[in-house]
């Protein structure tokens, strides 16, 4: 019987195009040990030195399977992974993969473990509980499909890294080669925006170039059908401060009579969206247009959205799309976090001087994000507000009723491809051949998903097609605490890429 996506009958001795799952689950988990030594090392970007450390560690892991390997170096002192394995076979195809090892930053108190860089293997009880069982359960037989590897970068996106060196090792296995030459970056910035990326790719156009790139990022579908993206959405980060007093007061002794520029921050962001999430800044939305072919493949990708808002612990989704991937097809405006004096046991009972929020839009390749920070930097003055930049004067405070500043961040750009482009019609007949984990099923094709990365950069200075593939389970709790990785995605995402490694580019 074939292994089926999401459904893994890991004890089985029946053969998919000459490819035993005896042998998919025997190389995932002897890479296991290698997997959890990799999210055991710190990749926060804001230590170079835990960068360095994770480049380190995989330039061995690609250079013990025959990869030629170089470290792209930057000023910051985190380092880029660049890898290629080429055929001998000089008609070959080129393909660029990109994959990121730096994760998101960490609240350690917020975790159900000692560290979210000590990796440990949980499994749900009869309740639906998290219990952990233990690290030795990844090397059972037959090996449990609902295991979860609970660490920082699990999902995003430690673990498309491992899928593929685990492929590289069942085909030398199989003494086969790939169908393809490959080259692979493996960025270390990619949660701060990738700013050394696009200087990296202009110094070396030539070491980059390739036919097509393929991004692993994101996560597969929840039906569990192979799934591919040819796009995804931008980011702009922005910092909103609203001032109060010149220092925090008491609050019995200035109650009534101080603004609380909390209550202001509140009211500001409060009037930027309806209480159907829309966005109420004037010519936030400009440009985007879904056109009938556009909503009907939207609408194929067939979400569960029941089941999606149950998972998500929500009883009604926003209405900026007539459904969930409509709504990532528009430009979103998110509060991402806010500060404003302390609570809990610190909490002190005063006005605050200030108060905080920062925010991210993810934009479209309709809207940029330096446009859409100056439309909101117009709304928050419509609203009454003199922005500055910097503390404010004596001068500013006894002027202006309302102050705030309001700042850019980093900007990234949105990209998008032809969903008949000739690399997606290559991966998604890699998703139909014999060895894909479910190949009489129909891919899941997505015009553009809700998350960024920097594939605007690869492909504006390489001017390569691409397509995304996402892999990971969907409730991975990727950028939060508690992320995690289903086992069962690690074994059906190696097939994915034992596939498009297998499958030849087309000329």
């Amino acid at each position: 019987m074939l292994i089926t996506w999401g459904v893994a009958l890991l004890g089985c001795q029946a053969v998919f195009a000459g490819v035993l799952v005896e042998e998919v689950t025997h190389f995932s988990q002897q890479n296991f040990q290698e997997y959890l030594d990799l999210l055991s090392i710190d990749n926060v970007g804001a230590k170079p030195e835990d960068i360095q450390r994770n480049a380190a560690y995989l330039e061995r892991s690609f250079q013990k399977r025959g990869f030629k390997t170089q470290l792209l170096t930057n000023a910051a002192g985190r380092p880029a992974v660049f890898a290629e394995y080429l055929r001998t076979n000089s008609g070959a195809r080129t393909v660029l993969f990109y994959i990121h090892f730096d994760g998101q930053p960490v609240i350690p108190a917020d975790w159900a473990q000692q560290s979210p860089f000590k990796p440990v293997v949980k499994k749900r009880d009869a309740r639906g509980e998290w219990q952990e069982v233990g690290r030795h359960a990844l090397f059972g037989q037959p090996l449990d499909p609902e295991l979860r590897i609970f660490a920082r970068s699990a999902s995003d996106d430690k673990a498309p890294i491992m899928m593929f060196l685990t492929v590289i090792d069942l085909l030398k296995a199989q003494n086969k080669h790939p169908a393809i030459n490959i080259k692979v970056i493996l960025d270390g910035e990619e949660e701060i925006g990738s700013p050394s990326l696009a200087g990296m790719t202009k110094a070396n156009p030539s070491l980059l170039s390739a036919d097509a790139l393929v991004i692993f990022d994101g996560p597969a579908h929840d039906s569990g059908r192979p799934t591919l993206a040819f796009g995804n959405r931008g980011i702009a980060q922005a910092t909103l401060t609203v001032f109060g007093p010149k220092a925090p007061v008491h609050s019995g002794n200035y109650g009534n009579y101080v603004p609380n520029p909390a209550f202001r921050l509140a009211a500001l962001l409060a009037s930027m969206k309806d209480e159907n999430g829309r966005v109420l800044v004037p010519g936030y939305y400009d440009g985007v247009e879904l056109t009938p072919a556009d909503r009907e493949a939207l609408a194929k990708t067939g979400d569960d959205e029941e089941a999606l808002r149950k998972r998500l612990g929500i009883a009604r989704a926003e209405r900026v799309g007539d459904n969930y991937r409509e709504a990532t097809q528009f430009p979103s405006l998110n509060v991402r976090g806010m500060a404003s004096a302390a609570i809990g046991d610190t909490a002190a009972n005063i006005i605050p001087s200030e108060a905080i929020a920062e925010l991210d839009m993810r934009t479209t390749p309709e809207s940029d994000g330096r446009r859409l920070f100056e439309l909101v930097r117009r709304h928050i003055e419509q609203q009454g507000y003199h922005l500055i930049d910097g503390t404010p004067t004596d001068e500013d405070r006894a002027r202006y009723d309302k102050l705030a500043s309001f700042r850019l961040g980093d900007v990234e750009a949105a990209a998008r491809t032809s969903m008949d482009s000739l690399v997606g019609r290559w991966a998604v007949a890699a998703m139909k051949s014999a060895t894909s984990p479910n190949p009489s099923a129909e891919p899941v094709r997505i015009r553009m998903m809700g998350g960024t990365v920097p594939t605007d950069v690869l492909v504006n200075a390489l001017h390569l097609p691409f397509v995304q593939i996402p892999t990971v389970n969907g409730d991975n709790n990727q950028h939060t605490h508690d992320e995690n990785l289903r086992v069962g995605n690690f074994i059906t995402g190696t097939e994915t890429i034992y596939s498009l490694l297998t499958t030849r580019y087309p000329h």
